[in-house]
């Protein structure tokens, strides 16, 4: 680890630690300043929705403002889908009222036509355009044409050296890189490494394709590694976030946080602080 990122590490874990990042307000956050200020970022940060798996809608909710992020991904257990319009409305209502934008959906799994199905008609009535995905692979046309009949876009998601339909981004790029525009992916960083991908580098190759982001660290580039807090782990995140710089990226980048699940306040402020930290030190 170069000087530079224990630095970098060091001041944005102390930031995030002492629980003032949410006080310092929008202008000291880059990623969420006004469209056309002068300090406007252009990496927008977000939460996926499996970091909250553990968590009630309110409880969720409560977080996310502590935290300052005010983007989400929406996972299932906090909106079944299978809701009524009234139930949806309820909960899209709560995020709503509390100033947190729902920017997609998933990560949803789809092993039949009718999940392929539900999970486009869920992302209507939410109201997204984004939908984070695993569809298995004889269904993969079968989700374009859903794709072409709704203009909502499908990311799939590559989930690690256990996965055996997508383990790392190739897998995914390989299989939709020649179909409909909006059909993409949505990197996990993570797993990703631990399949034995540099994140920099897929972000680069597969720009095209690269609709979302999910932030994590782990401890080992392997099979074997485990999640912890942003910085702490083996992931080159300048390295990252100057190939999203570089590609001019404009999705999200979410922080999925999955160690501590039961806990996990103070290691998602930690690393939401961290990676606040290489953004704007790698934006000057």
């Amino acid at each position: 680890m170069s000087s530079r990122r224990n630095f970098l590490q060091k001041t944005v874990m102390g930031l995030a630690g002492s629980a003032i990042v949410p006080v310092l307000g929008k202008a000291a956050i880059g990623s969420e300043t006004s469209p056309g200020s002068a300090a406007q970022e252009p990496l927008n940060i977000g939460v996926a929705g499996y970091t909250f798996v553990k968590f009630n809608v309110e409880q969720s909710i409560a977080m996310m403002k502590r935290i300052g992020v005010t983007n989400l991904s929406l996972k299932e257990f906090h909106l079944p889908l299978n809701s009524s319009d009234e139930k949806i409305a309820e909960v899209l209502g709560k995020f709503k009222a509390a100033g947190i934008n729902i920017y997609a959906v998933g990560v949803i799994y789809m092993k039949t036509k009718e999940a392929v199905d539900q999970a486009f008609q869920y992302a209507k009535k939410v109201g997204v355009d984004l939908i984070v995905g695993v569809p298995n692979y004889d269904l993969i046309e079968y989700s374009e044409t859903q794709v072409k009949a709704t203009g909502i876009k499908l990311a799939i998601h590559n989930h690690g050296p256990e996965d055996k339909l997508y383990p790392a981004p190739k897998d995914v790029y390989d299989r939709i890189k020649n179909m409909d525009p909006k059909m993409g992916m949505c990197i996990d960083v993570g797993h990703a490494v631990r399949a034995g991908t540099a994140p920099e580098k897929a972000i680069k190759e597969y720009k095209d394709r690269l609709f979302d982001l999910h932030i994590k660290d782990v401890t080992l580039a392997a099979k074997d590694g485990k999640a912890i807090e942003m910085g702490r782990g083996v992931i080159n995140y300048p390295a990252v976030v100057q190939a999203l710089y570089k590609v001019k990226f404009t999705g999200m980048c979410s922080i999925e946080f999955e160690k501590d699940m039961g806990d996990p306040m103070p290691g998602i402020a930690e690393s939401i602080g961290y990676f606040r930290g290489i953004v704007a030190a790698e934006r000057n």
